[in-house]
């Protein structure tokens, strides 16, 4: 039973929602297609496209979590997400928002805040007011698809540009027999930037473990779904506060701490809020060295935010991963007696990729970023059993057309053999 007391001042029955008793009360659970389709919405979109368990598990963003099989919840927009795939439909649902969930009764309800019931017809006229207010379903529905094309860049024809790399490249043809479907996200520019700052010396679980406990610490909260409460990623005010820097070290960000604070503070005192997305409409040149003048922003962190949130499809970030694959796959030989990838060697290698793969250069590397990863290893071990089962279909086909045409010609021959003997008689 909610607390509540009866208020003479006010001449109602007054509820005061206690924070932790509401929130287990409109406690959600994560969605699940098999529980039913109703609660879903859907658009066409073929595995070829888009591979939700390698897009969203590649690094790119670090927001997502397979909270059921085949099934990622995370975070864009400031709304809550959980999408899931068959063969030609990607589907999502979206969770209502905190202020939403926590509404009883009449009108918007606020945990802490009085919930007042009154006479009938004040029910009535709010409830009425409340409906009128509600957002429009359709519209509703029309803007999260919009925001989820927008997101997944579903403008652009991934198959298209797999086709043309192969075409270019035997090496990514090879890998992308089992790698396809890897889209570049479109991310929010102060999310990409302030998460890849965390990424220096680390790996993608602790990464995604640090920029959780960032936007715990610092973030909105959103709803709260299971065991799993969700946050929006902090604004540029909340990070920029003098007290971030030692508050995220004691949730073990170290040095990065630092950088994460100031980077807001230098953005917010020197150019703005719109700065950062503002970047997408100078060249990528420009918006590199812009990002590197921040603290913790060096050469690859920029041209991750670049690919990744300012639609430079042309940058290709340069790690030890992405130099062990070009020496590796394709013989690349310049910078092999150096230890750590210079400013020189970074856009050598960069160079050589937006030669070989032209103006989406940077969608090329994720793919065979994404294959190199540890993760995936297992799926890179059956491109060898793919490559036989291919080539053993190809053969078959050849028999098969052989066999056809072998028919095709006894029949011929048959027939004129058969026409030459009537004609004869």
């Amino acid at each position: 039973m909610i607390p509540g007391h009866f208020d003479r001042s006010y001449g109602h029955f007054c509820l005061y929602l206690d924070s932790t008793a509401l929130l287990a009360s409109v406690m959600a659970k994560h969605a699940v297609l098999s529980s039913g389709a109703k609660m879903w919405k859907s658009l066409a979109c073929a595995k070829s496209e888009l591979r939700l368990d390698l897009t969203l598990a590649c690094g790119q963003s670090f927001r997502w979590r397979e909270t059921a099989e085949g099934h990622w919840t995370g975070v864009f927009g400031g709304r809550v997400w959980t999408l899931t795939q068959t063969d030609d439909s990607l589907w999502y649902h979206v969770y209502e928002n905190q202020d939403r969930q926590v509404e009883v009764g009449v009108g918007k309800r606020r945990t802490g805040v009085p919930v007042q019931i009154g006479p009938k017809t004040e029910r009535f006229k709010a409830a009425k007011k409340e409906e009128e207010e509600k957002p429009d379903q359709t519209s509703m529905q029309n803007e999260e698809e919009e925001m989820l094309r927008d997101y997944f860049q579903f403008n652009v024809n991934l198959q298209d540009l797999y086709k043309e790399w192969g075409a270019a490249d035997p090496h990514f043809t090879h890998i992308a027999d089992t790698f396809t479907g890897v889209r570049l996200l479109r991310q929010d520019p102060a999310e990409c930037l302030f998460s890849f700052i965390c990424t220096s010396n680390n790996h993608i679980s602790r990464i995604q473990g640090m920029v959780e406990r960032l936007c715990r610490a610092l973030g909105a909260p959103l709803c709260h779904l299971d065991q799993t409460s969700y946050h929006n990623f902090p604004s540029l005010f909340a990070l920029a506060d003098d007290g971030v820097e030692e508050r995220l070290r004691d949730l073990g960000f170290g040095y990065r701490a630092r950088f994460l604070q100031q980077s807001a503070k230098q953005i917010l005192d020197t150019h703005g809020l719109e700065w950062l997305d503002n970047l997408r409409g100078v060249p990528y040149l420009q918006a590199r060295d812009a990002l590197r003048s921040l603290p913790g922003v060096g050469t690859k962190v920029a041209d991750c935010v670049c690919l990744m949130s300012l639609d430079k499809t042309d940058a290709v970030p340069i790690d030890t991963h992405v130099w062990q694959i070009a020496k590796r796959d394709y013989n690349y030989a310049a910078g092999t007696g150096q230890k750590s990838i210079t400013d020189k060697l970074h856009r050598d290698i960069g160079d050589f990729f937006r030669k070989l793969w032209g103006p989406y250069a940077g969608w090329a590397q994720s793919v065979l970023f994404c294959a190199d990863l540890k993760r995936f290893q297992h799926l890179k071990e059956m491109l060898p059993v793919k490559r036989r089962q291919k080539q053993e279909d190809c053969e078959k086909e050849i028999m098969a057309a052989g066999k056809k045409t072998k028919i095709k010609k006894e029949k011929n021959t048959g027939s004129a053999r058969h026409k030459k003997t009537k004609t004869l008689i």
